[in-house]
This record gives structure tokens, C-alpha cells and sequence, in this order.
């Protein structure tokens, strides 16, 4: 069972990385470049996904704050 593990991970790292050396070899730059640049890229989208919901949660937080509905003149 772990060989079959060893042999699809060996399998997927051989040829995800032979896309970025060949995308940096068109660039004319290094891989190491390419794969820092996507690892970035992932972390920068992860994080403004997480900012969009926290600003969002504080928004609508804040709304309930300011306007509470009542259900009758008598609850002022």
C-alpha cells in the first residue's frame, strides 16, 4: 500500500514540476522563480479570501447593532 503511495506521489511531482521548469524555460527565467511565484499566489488568494469574510462578518455585526427590528411600539 505505501509503495502505491510513493509511486503516485513520485508520479505527480515528476510531472507537476517538469509544467513549471517548462513554463520558466519559455520566461527565460529559473523554475525556483516560477514555484516560489505560484506558492505566493496561493497564500495572496487564501488571505484575500479570508480578509473578504472577516470584513464582511464585521459588517453585517455591526449592522445588527445598529438596527434592530421591533416588533412593537411598546418595545422602545
Amino acid at each position: 500500500m505505501l509503495k502505491l503511495v510513493y509511486s503516485i506521489r513520485h508520479y505527480f511531482e515528476k510531472h507537476g514540476f517538469y509544467v513549471s521548469s517548462r513554463f520558466a524555460d519559455r520566461l527565460g527565467i529559473r523554475a525556483k522563480n516560477v514555484r516560489l511565484f505560484f506558492i505566493y499566489l496561493s497564500f495572496a488568494t487564501v488571505g484575500i479570501g479570508f480578509a473578504f469574510y472577516i470584513t464582511l462578518a464585521f459588517l453585517l455585526r455591526l449592522k445588527d447593532l445598529f438596527y434592530t427590528k421591533r416588533s412593537s411600539v411598546f418595545d422602545l
